[in-house]
């Protein structure tokens, strides 16, 4: 059996969470490897409607284990609340089915100011961040200033972190003309819910590497998507982490080797959230069916989507540069009722065509799309869980995605219901 990592191929909200909670009805564990409570994953199961942020979607199966790892920011508040909600749901949640990484750091009320402030500081440059302070609490963790979940544990230590921290930040909040945040305030807070925190906190990478060695099958679940990596992504409009799937083993504490198959989430139409360049956006008739019909609305922050064709570049990069094994097509019913369908297969920029999303800041923002014309189809492909049940045109539409981006769709997502997937390959089975 191989383990697997999902992680999103476009600029996020392709999907992941019904196919996540799919795979992780065949998982053992469920990690979290990257992102903070800025990522949204809806579950939809037997009618009821699950919304996370912070926790693993294996968190509303009984049995599973989820766990936090290394490479999230973990803002203990809303990770609370979030629990107190999934509880109301009749979800049991306990360190027995959540572990969070000791060595994982925290997203503290002085991180969310500084978003904020500096997000509005930029002006009509603004980046589009959610202003949930994840950025900055990313920026604390490189510079060795940060406060993680172990910290904790020693009082003293983490009144004199809380101290050196805010005299850093508050000079910046005062230099943006913001208010400046109370150490001791923070501190009173944070030692209040430290037991709660505390109870789920392990070395994870310990239990991580036990599971393995028993056979267990985990799931490396990410947030986000590669094009808002911020390495690979439309720099500067991107998150705050690594979300390449890559980051599975260094944002959970194992080996490269353990990760596995990836799969890459990828919705049949292209959408964005925030600003930033889109080579396919559509601000027509057409742009705004496929928002109305795929009911597209963040997650997390509710904001409407931008919406546009299928970007095969784009995500022929996203493959490539995260070394995607195959792809799980999502809301292909979205376009059901379209006589064409347009696929965007390069670029033009400057007069040339271009196969591949340029590094440049200016050189994104030129690009114009170049599209291939592909036949729609009247039928229905709601709910349709095998090739049977597909017309002809969109199997034909299915098969020149995969000739484009050079790898196979293995999962194919008909409607938000879980078993409404028709499945090519178990992710989990070795090749």
């Amino acid at each position: 059996m191989a383990n697997v990592a999902v992680i999103g191929s476009q600029w996020g909200d392709e999907g992941k969470g019904k196919i996540v909670d799919w795979l992780s009805s065949r998982a053992d564990v469920v990690v979290r490897f990257q992102g903070g409570h800025n990522a949204g994953h809806t579950l939809v199961i037997d009618g009821n409607v699950y919304k996370l942020h912070l926790l693993p979607s294996g968190i509303v199966r009984k049995g599973k284990l989820s766990v936090i790892g290394n490479g999230v920011v973990i803002d203990p508040w809303a990770l609370m609340k979030e629990i107190d909600t999934l509880r109301g749901q009749g979800v049991e949640i306990s360190p027995d089915s959540l572990m969070l990484a000791e060595n994982a750091n925290l997203i503290l009320p002085v991180h969310q100011a500084l978003d904020q402030a500096l997000e509005a500081a930029r002006g009509k440059g603004q980046i589009g961040t959610t202003g949930r302070g994840i950025g900055p609490a990313y920026e604390d963790k490189v510079s060795r200033r940060g406060i993680r979940v172990c910290d904790l544990d020693d009082k003293d230590l983490l009144r004199e972190k809380l101290e050196n921290l805010m005299l850093h930040h508050n000079a910046l909040l005062k230099g943006l003309g913001a208010d400046p945040i109370n150490p001791g305030q923070v501190y009173d807070d944070l030692v209040q819910i430290s037991g709660e925190i505390q109870q789920y906190a392990a070395p994870v990478w310990r239990v991580l590497d036990e599971k393995r060695k028993a056979g267990a099958k985990i799931l490396f679940e990410g947030a986000q998507g590669i094009m808002l990596d911020v390495d690979h992504g439309t720099y500067p409009f991107v998150t705050s982490s690594n979300t390449v799937a890559a980051s599975a083993a260094s944002g959970a504490g194992v080996g490269p080797r353990v990760v596995g198959h990836v799969l890459g989430i990828t919705k049949a139409y292209t959408t964005r959230v925030g600003a930033g360049p889109f080579p396919t956006e559509l601000h027509d008739e057409v742009g705004q069916r496929l928002g109305e019909r795929g009911k597209e609305f963040g997650t997390t922050t509710g904001r409407k989507r931008r919406c546009g064709w299928f970007d095969a570049a784009l995500v022929r990069q996203s493959v490539k540069v995260a070394g995607i094994d195959g792809i799980a097509l999502t809301k292909l019913d979205v376009l059901d009722g379209m006589d064409e369908i347009k696929i965007c297969v390069g670029y033009k920029l400057d007069g040339e065509v271009v196969d591949y999303l340029p590094a440049g800041q200016a050189a994104q923002a030129k690009l114009e799309p170049v599209y291939e014309v592909i036949e729609g189809w009247q039928e229905s492909t709601f709910g349709a869980r095998s090739w049977a049940d597909l017309p002809a045109a969109a199997i034909k539409y299915v098969r020149r995605v995969e000739e484009l981006i050079e790898t196979p769709v293995t999962l194919l997502s008909t409607s938000p219901e879980r078993d409404d997937t028709i499945l090519m390959k178990d992710p989990f089975q070795d090749s």
